[in-house]
């Protein structure tokens, strides 16, 4: 082992708020058979990382370096990896101990970085990216002339969202809590914005609709809106809840729902659960980001040393876009 492979991380020694978030020199193994190690260059901030810093949805062990979704370059490769080299460009939606300034990484994770895709921009796109391609395409398969409703559209997969659904010739409605941030919403092509709390929209969506309910409503807040969604949903429609660590939704009486609605839950894993899926959706988003049809929108960047103050901002629910960290 030598002095090279000791770097610095963001580190949790106990569970709890974001002042356990602590930047600390660790050691990393060499890498394995089929493993790579990975220079960080940049590292996504996701809702997910707040939970697992608190102890939640996993049997997290401790110590725990946080973060899942990054983009960097190969530094040294393991035994038997013949996909990717020294000095390649590389991005990933989830490898765990990301806030730092190199990982191990399974290569199955890994997908190829394009040279016009900066690492910022990667590091912005992977999990929400994926996430929002999901939930229109799998979720439901957006038709031309379908009209979305999508919750909190100026967080980083409510932008992403937008903008694939008009992609693929859908029409958005908005929802945003303030109205700062309408335009950015507006930017990334939303027909309509309304502001408001999750339950206290649908009149302001139906005057917009002129009455007509939407075929989708994509929503990450959970129990907020959930009755209103349902409300708002034409025959046929998709309620799509997203994202961990919503507010639970209490027990549903299915005879209950009205109007052949569909009513799902669906993870990003389950979406890219093969090599084969993960690279043609990844190839496929920074094709998209290429030809300047796809744009991801950072809110802020942050030093491994600011991890404290990135939980604090994407808890409180005021951020705009996607925040990531920059080793």
């Amino acid at each position: 082992m030598t002095g090279q492979n000791i770097m610095k991380a963001v580190v949790i020694q106990a569970f709890g708020g974001p002042e356990v978030l602590t930047v600390q020199d660790i050691q990393l193994a060499e890498p394995g058979p089929g493993q790579v190690l990975v220079k960080v260059m940049a590292a996504g901030i996701n809702f997910m990382d707040t939970g697992a810093r608190r102890g939640l949805g996993a049997a997290w062990e401790l110590p725990l370096t946080l973060g899942a979704e990054g983009a960097g370059v190969v530094l040294a490769s393991g035994p038997q990896v013949t996909e990717f080299a020294v000095g390649d460009r590389v991005a990933w939606h989830y490898v765990p101990g990301s806030y730092a300034e190199q990982v191990i990484a399974p290569v199955s994770q890994l997908v190829p970085l394009p040279d016009d895709i900066d690492f910022a921009t990667a590091a912005s796109l992977m999990m929400q990216g994926l996430t929002a391609s999901n939930l229109v395409d799998k979720v439901h398969a957006i038709q031309p002339g379908d009209v979305a409703l999508v919750h909190a559209a100026a967080g980083g997969v409510g932008l992403m969202l937008t903008q694939l659904i008009k992609l693929l010739g859908g029409k958005v409605i908005g929802r945003v809590s303030h109205a700062d941030k309408v335009e950015a919403v507006l930017a990334a092509g939303a027909d309509y914005v309304v502001i408001g709390r999750a339950q206290n929209i649908a009149g302001q969506v139906m005057r917009l609709t002129e009455g007509q309910r939407v075929n989708a409503v994509y929503d990450g807040t959970g129990a907020e809106g959930f009755a209103d969604s349902l409300e708002m949903l034409d025959y046929f429609g998709t309620l799509a809840l997203y994202g961990p660590f919503m507010n639970p939704i209490p027990p549903i009486d299915i005879f209950s729902v009205p109007r052949s609605i569909k009513l799902t839950y669906p993870s990003v894993m389950h979406y890219v659960r093969n090599r084969e899926v993960l690279l043609e959706k990844s190839r496929q988003l920074f094709a998209w980001v290429s030809a300047g049809k796809l744009k991801a929108v950072i809110g802020k960047r942050y030093s491994l040393d600011d991890a404290q103050q990135a939980h604090r901002d994407i808890e409180s629910r005021n951020t705009t876009g996607k925040l990531i960290i920059v080793p």
